[in-house]
């Protein structure tokens, strides 16, 4: 593991998974690595229960992690992996929070509808992975980071920013990159010592192209039956 995201999902986290890949630090393990393979879910529920983790299979074949629910757990994976860069994803709270809520927080609204009495009954026996993967946002998540409180805009913006000073309070400065996806290849190359690439930087799932995709996400979950 060469890079750890510290960054909350809706920080520009699909925009560094797919630079990081571009310089060679890849693959780049994101939250889409576990809708394409539910069998990875199980490591998520159980780090966030407080069972132990072999977070280096977990990671096997990985030279880097983004998005959640990696930035859920970055204490545990910086203690881990003591030569690992750290890039802490940052943007403005209020338009983070904006976008969180058409997004991640929608599908976490949806799923905690899913999962009271007979609706988890009947999901898990209709789409178990999906079933899993409602319980392993819940748990590793919203709960975790937000106290399943994230419909209160104040709290969660209160929860940004102190995961924020945090980061930057915990992790050394010469480990550390506070990024701004805005910014480009330029401050990204120079913490990783790579040469810029002669191309322009990706920028991935928007709140609209996230909509379309999660709904085809879904759609696999629930195909998995068997």
């Amino acid at each position: 593991m060469k890079v750890i995201g510290a960054g909350f999902g809706r920080t520009g986290t699909t925009s560094l998974k797919m630079a990081l890949e571009r310089l060679g630090y890849g693959p780049c393990y994101h939250m889409f690595d576990i809708v394409e393979e539910p069998a990875r879910i199980g490591t998520w529920i159980d780090a966030a229960e407080g069972r132990q983790v072999d977070w280096d299979r977990a990671f096997q074949g990985y030279g880097s992690a983004v998005d959640f629910p990696v930035a859920a757990f970055w204490r545990e994976l910086t203690a881990r992996y003591p030569d690992a860069k750290v890039i802490l994803t940052v943007r403005d709270p209020d338009a983070w929070y904006d976008s969180a809520t058409r997004t991640i927080f929608k599908k976490a609204r949806r799923a905690r509808r899913l999962s009271g009495g007979i609706g988890l009954k009947l999901v898990s026996w209709l789409a178990p992975d999906l079933a899993a993967f409602v319980r392993m946002t819940d748990t590793a998540i919203m709960r975790r980071v937000f106290a399943g409180n994230v419909a209160d805009r104040r709290h969660a913006l209160e929860v940004f920013d102190r995961h924020i000073k945090d980061v930057v309070a915990e992790v050394p400065q010469q480990r550390l990159l506070v990024y701004d996806v805005s910014q480009g290849w330029e401050p990204l190359c120079d913490f990783l010592g790579e040469a810029v690439p002669g191309e322009p930087f990706p920028r991935g799932n928007d709140a609209r192209t996230f909509e379309q995709e999660e709904r085809e996400r879904v759609r696999r979950l629930i195909a998995r039956r068997r």
